[in-house]
């Protein structure tokens, strides 16, 4: 008569284990959050949040080998890496991105007002060195978050161009040429970094488009 193998009567509690386990993960991550207010809440969203243009498999428009050269020089340039999160850089098809961004531990601009505070000065004026030796040709724009402001006949319109001008100035007081500028222009709220949460502070920031040297 064939041997009857043994039952493995323990496997049950290695799974029980590895549930309880899991439980106990679930439960301190909810703990953490509800200790974060409603405001991180949004930006931690944010940051998980896949933008369309990077669920696309492939690119409407293909990025050119000039544009992708350009934003891995300007990846690598120290002042702009020391800025962090400060500074988010996207290559595009006629150029690449530069903006500038406002953050809840770092403000780049004095509150409802065009200039800028010590770290935003500080941060143009990194972005001046690093651009200052290039030959492309740069188009500045002011973004706001779409909260409303309370100055009667002054809008985010206004706000916004005020504050592409003050950094067209520090750009210049930087090194970089006044005839390399090729437009400067306020957008308001119209264009959020994330068009699905408008009042974060990242949209409040100034965009640099580092144009294609072929562009006129």
């Amino acid at each position: 008569m064939p041997a009857i193998p043994a039952r493995k009567l323990g496997n049950w509690k290695m799974a029980y284990a590895d549930f309880l386990t899991a439980l106990m993960a679930f439960f301190l991550l909810m703990w953490l959050v509800s200790g974060v207010s409603p405001q991180d809440r949004s930006v931690i969203a944010g940051k998980f949040k896949l933008r369309p243009e990077a669920a696309a498999v492939l690119p409407a428009n293909p990025v050119p080998a000039e544009a992708q050269d350009l934003y891995s020089l300007l990846t690598l340039a120290d002042a702009l890496r020391a800025a962090g999160e400060s500074v988010v850089l996207t290559a595009e098809p006629d150029g690449v991105r530069l903006d500038l961004v406002d953050t809840s531990g770092r403000p780049l601009f004095e509150s409802a007002s065009g200039a800028l505070t010590l770290d935003g000065q500080a941060l143009l004026a990194a972005t001046a060195a690093t651009l200052s030796p290039l030959p492309n040709r740069l188009s500045i724009e002011g973004h706001t978050d779409a909260f409303t402001l309370t100055q009667a006949g002054y809008s985010n319109w206004e706000l916004s161009s005020d504050r592409a001008n003050e950094a067209r100035r520090l750009l210049e007081t930087g090194g970089v040429a006044p005839e390399r500028i090729r437009s400067v222009s306020g957008l308001s709220d119209t264009q959020p970094l994330d068009p699905g949460q408008p009042h974060l502070a990242q949209n409040r920031r100034i965009s640099l488009k580092v144009h294609l040297r072929a562009q006129p």
